[in-house]
């Protein structure tokens, strides 16, 4: 192996890359611009709930059923009707996110000691969404529920309880953010790896230059680590740029070792690299490998547990997910982001990483034949 030869090459790539200003901006700018739409836009918090109510009581009991969703700094009744029916058009419409209907008897029927029903219109089309939604408005009635408990039966009731304190390690204020912004930094660092790599070899056909390379005396691995060098040397610079973002715009806590988190960026990328050099082998143009790129990226996205649990899938996707590096990168990144674990707990995730990627590289090199065909 002549490293000289390879040096050249990639001195060679940088500056084909580097001397066109689109480049520069697809290579820095890109990945923070979707480091910040991502990590503002994949979130799951819920800020506000919109509410749409039909009060058929006009009572202070219904009154005050209002003002607890209200006081709850979440729900905001924004609409007043006069028609139940109208719910279904405000639905529609996206104007709220849930209806509640007070019946006429609430306020007598909850003298009497009764159980007095309301109804709850939501919003499903979102399911993840309009469970949280549901689950706040069990909240706030069984809120409403003790104080108008205490309110009609004062007398002091004394009986053992349990006292439940919570603590959520790791994320204690469970911000979506939290858990979604290390995996968009490895889906970042994936999707430009990828699509960089997979028109590498397929530019220089295009361009008309891989005659000339096919004439020097490189070796078909030299060439392939003189195509992959550079795009590796990128990707961890990027890598930097948006953990960088991470930290300190969306401050996430980087409580493990930097070192491990490198380590497992270069295990990733044999994969992501060597995929992208497989698809650079097998395309004929550039459309067409970046098309291939795309169809690998939609099932590494959804099967890499990034939003939806692998452990929700079924039984035999999930044997499907084992083949996806995503997935024992995403596991590495929020361990070492959140956790602060190290190598000890997180070997078996490097273990299949150094694994895949040995394979995926090593076919893709076994693949790719110094010729024009």
């Amino acid at each position: 192996m002549n490293w000289s030869r390879i040096r050249e090459l990639v001195r060679k790539e940088f500056i084909q890359l580097l001397r066109d200003k689109r480049n520069r901006a697809v290579l820095f700018v890109a990945p923070i611009i979707q480091m910040l739409v991502f990590g503002y836009v994949v979130n799951y918090d819920i800020r506000t709930i919109r509410v749409a109510v039909v009060d058929y009581s006009h009572t202070l009991e219904s009154r005050k059923l209002m003002d607890a969703f209200e006081g709850s700094r979440i729900f905001s009744i924004t609409h007043f009707l006069n028609d139940e029916n109208k719910f279904e058009d405000l639905l529609l419409r996206g104007s709220v996110d849930m209806g509640m209907k007070i019946p006429r008897d609430l306020a007598p029927v909850i003298h009497r000691g009764q159980t007095a029903p309301i109804q709850i219109v939501a919003d499903g089309s979102m399911s993840n969404m309009a469970s949280l939604r549901m689950a706040y408005t069990t909240s706030v009635l069984d809120q409403f529920n003790r104080g108008m408990l205490r309110e009609l039966y004062p007398q002091q009731m004394k009986y053992g309880r349990i006292d439940m304190r919570i603590r959520t390690w790791y994320n204690p204020n469970l911000e979506s953010q939290h858990f979604f912004v290390p995996g968009i930094v490895a889906f970042v660092i994936m999707l430009i790896s990828l699509l960089l790599t997979s028109i590498a070899i397929i530019r220089e056909k295009e361009a008309g230059t891989m005659e000339q390379i096919i004439v020097t005396p490189l070796k078909s691995y030299e060439l392939i680590l003189g195509k992959t060098i550079p795009y590796a040397i990128i990707s961890i610079l990027q890598l930097m740029v948006v953990i960088v973002v991470a930290i300190y715009w969306f401050e996430i806590p980087l409580v493990g070792s930097i070192p491990l988190l490198f380590f497992a960026a270069c295990l990733f990328l044999l994969s992501t690299l060597g995929i992208g050099l497989f698809i650079s082998t097998i395309s004929k143009t550039q459309q067409q490998a970046m098309m291939t790129t795309f169809f690998f990226i939609l099932p590494f996205f959804m099967l890499s547990g990034f939003v939806f649990p692998i452990a929700n899938m079924p039984e035999v996707v999930q044997w499907f997910t084992y083949l996806n590096p995503l997935r024992y990168f995403l596991v590495i990144l929020r361990g070492i982001f959140l956790k602060g674990v190290g190598f000890d707990v997180l070997w078996p995730q490097y273990l299949f990483l150094a694994i895949l990627g040995g394979i995926v590289f090593s076919g893709a090199i076994a693949r790719f034949k110094k010729r024009l065909d």
